[in-house]
């Protein structure tokens, strides 16, 4: 069984602060960063950007922290409706929504809490809703080296409901299967009828 790639991404040095350029893009829109209300918005619109991308410094070793267990269980895993937020890699706006992760165990599972947390290292990013899904899959797939694993993401984007064509109701539905859930029309079917046994609607 291949070993998980686990690598970090920290950066070795502190990140420069962009509060300075904030202020300056403040300005440019028309506004006075000296007023009252704006004074301190460039240092906490840093902090803020700094929370919503902390994926990058995130090192998955820390997050998984050894919970990986051999088992004899064999049957399907879904985490469902797992909340997300994340920034659009093309407008910095957010899109946000629900995460539903599902592999087929091959002799070794991993602790359910982590996988919400695996799912917030790629969320907290620049991101395009494709990439996401697929990086969830495949951290999942070096992990456990599973039969399956299936991730489904639904979105809704700030810059097509904001801006564009300003469709505030539009959601988007991206997924990525791989193993059984891509080669077995079955095991697919099952995953998606669990996933949509759910009282409240997206």
């Amino acid at each position: 069984m291949p070993k998980a790639k686990l690598a970090s991404i920290q950066s070795e040095s502190p990140r420069p602060s962009f509060a300075a350029q904030l202020k300056d893009i403040i300005e440019a829109l028309g506004e006075d960063p000296q007023r009252e209300g704006l004074v301190r918005t460039p240092q906490r619109s840093e902090k803020a950007l700094r929370y919503l991308t902390s994926g990058y410094s995130a090192d998955l070793s820390q997050i998984v922290n050894g919970a990986l267990f051999d088992v004899e269980y064999d049957e399907v895993v879904i985490v469902r409706d797992i909340e997300f937020f994340s920034l659009c890699e093309h407008h910095m706006l957010p899109f946000f929504g629900r995460m539903h992760v599902a592999y087929l165990p091959d002799r070794k599972v991993i602790g359910l809490s982590k996988i919400p947390r695996i799912v917030d290292v790629f969320a907290r990013r620049l991101q395009i809703q494709e990439r996401l899904t697929q990086q969830i899959a495949k951290t999942l797939e070096s992990l456990l080296n599973p039969r399956g694993v299936a991730v489904i993401c639904e979105a809704h984007h700030f810059c097509m409901m904001m801006r564009g064509v300003e469709k505030q109701h539009s959601g988007a539905i991206t997924s990525a299967m791989l193993g059984a859930f891509r080669d077995n029309h079955e095991t697919r079917n099952e995953l998606l009828s669990l996933v949509g046994q759910r009282s409240n609607g997206f």
